[in-house]
């Protein structure tokens, strides 16, 4: 088991964020959390981070229980997480290569002299998400897509576990959206590689790889399931409260709106 979230409930300043959550993912699953904006998403994600603790509930990842299990850096090292809240935090001057070889060390900013095996495996993940070419550019020039492609690279290079991908496509334009859904259907095919969580509003981001999804309304449990049960028409007008069409093609999901018929 991956994670196992059980009653899971989060207060924060006097609010109850999270209620009642209970999610499992098994080992070789690739998941998707949607929920507009505001539903908790990022809570549980800060919560999968032992950045917060349930108030109520119990949490398990990876095997460590949260308030039994020591949640050092080693279990922060097996947890690949990327968010666009985190490419503020990166040196600006750092060009590419570094960045991605301070995942190695789960760093902001490289102080340790990384070994070649470390050198070897960051050019070796700068090539597999179609970065390398741009390896010893300077962070803040490359754009918003280029910089998701280092941030997922980052994320591998301590061969996590679980890879957590919050909203990964979020302002990138179509052709570059594509780009990184790509290198992420790659990812999510290696037999070798993570369990992946990903997170979004968007059902058109969503691969035929992520055969689980969870939907998150007001911070709690909509449903679980298949996401080719879930992700219909029925289901997520319900989910919205508001009449949509989902259509499939070549195994993702589009969304319209049903327009009313006026008498």
């Amino acid at each position: 088991m991956v994670l196992h979230l059980e009653g899971v409930s989060l207060k924060r300043d006097g609010k109850w964020i999270l209620q009642n959550l209970t999610w499992q993912i098994k080992k070789g699953q690739h998941w998707v959390l949607f929920g507009l904006n505001g539903a908790g998403k990022t809570a549980i994600l800060n919560m999968l981070h032992a950045e917060y603790f349930p108030t109520k509930g119990k949490v398990t990842v990876l095997g460590k229980e949260f308030g039994k299990s020591y949640l050092g850096e080693k279990l922060r090292k097996q947890i690949g997480f990327v968010s666009s809240s985190f490419q503020q935090k990166f040196y600006p001057v750092d060009n590419a290569f570094e960045i991605v070889l301070s995942g190695g060390f789960a760093s902001i900013g490289l102080y340790e002299t990384p070994t070649d095996e470390m050198r070897e495996r960051a050019i070796s993940l700068l090539k597999e998400m179609g970065c390398f070419h741009y390896a010893n550019q300077a962070y803040e020039t490359l754009s918003q897509g280029e910089k998701q492609c280092v941030l997922i690279a980052r994320a591998l290079m301590g061969a996590p576990s679980l890879l957590i991908l919050d909203e990964p496509a979020n302002g990138l334009d179509f052709i570059a959206r594509e780009h990184l859904l790509e290198s992420i259907d790659k990812i999510a095919k290696n037999p070798i590689g993570p369990t992946i969580i990903y997170v979004t509003h968007h059902v058109e981001e969503i691969l035929p790889v992520f055969t689980k999804t969870l939907l998150l309304k007001s911070g709690q449990v909509f449903s679980t399931g298949n996401t080719d049960e879930l992700i219909s028409s029925e289901i997520l007008s319900r989910f919205f409260d508001l009449p949509v069409d989902v259509s499939w093609k070549n195994g993702r999901p589009m969304l319209s709106r049903l327009q009313s018929v006026e008498k």
